[in-house]
């Protein structure tokens, strides 16, 4: 992980929402450490929302309608499951202090979640953060193949038809890239944060 970061005693909802607005971002070493640490990427990973890229064989499943996508009715379990360990994933950087900050964050209109539902069970989602016309990406996760990856889709098409104009990964992974993430330097990911969040918040 490259990118410059620095401890914080206490990080307040509103100061993680200025934080957003300047290009930083929290994160913790490990689940079970109470502590935070600012984080600034020096290379950021967006996905540019006019580039958006669904594979193939993604859309033919989705074409199929496997899930029941809703946003914003789970949001705290959307939270639980990426927090919780997975195969590929033993641990996580979600600690109680970050579920408890962007639990707060919903509740003020500046987190969102989108679900993948399969019956009455939660099968998949991802977590984010909007600010202005910009949409932070923070977390997902699947319990049902290809669940969160939906998600993704309909969060992307969601951000399009919205007039948000920034989707930011944080980094980028080769998962991601499969949708056209791409990294970007800091300074030109500052303009275009500058621009997203420089006018009025739009509504998720």
């Amino acid at each position: 992980m490259k990118g410059t970061r620095s401890r914080q005693p206490e990080i307040t909802p509103d100061l993680l929402l200025r934080a957003y607005s300047i290009g930083l971002f929290p994160m913790a070493d490990s689940a079970d450490d109470p502590d935070l640490f600012w984080v600034e990427p020096e290379l950021r990973g967006v996905i540019p929302l006019d580039d958006f890229h669904v594979p193939k064989s993604l859309a033919k499943t989705i074409r199929r309608a496997p899930f029941d996508i809703r946003y914003d009715t789970a949001f705290e379990q959307v939270m639980e499951g990426c927090a919780a360990p997975a195969p590929d994933r033993p641990t996580t950087w979600i600690n109680r202090k970050i579920r408890s900050l962007y639990t707060t964050l919903h509740r003020m209109g500046h987190a969102h979640s989108v679900e993948a539902w399969d019956g009455g069970e939660l099968a998949g989602g991802l977590y984010g953060v909007s600010l202005g016309a910009a949409f932070f990406g923070e977390s997902m996760f699947s319990r049902r193949t290809d669940a969160s990856k939906i998600c993704l889709v309909y969060l992307v098409e969601r951000l399009r038809k919205r007039g948000f104009t920034l989707l930011d990964t944080q980094f980028t992974t080769d998962h991601l890239k499969n949708f056209g993430a791409i990294d970007i330097p800091k300074a030109r990911y500052a303009r275009l944060l500058e621009q997203a969040v420089a006018g009025p918040h739009i509504s998720f």
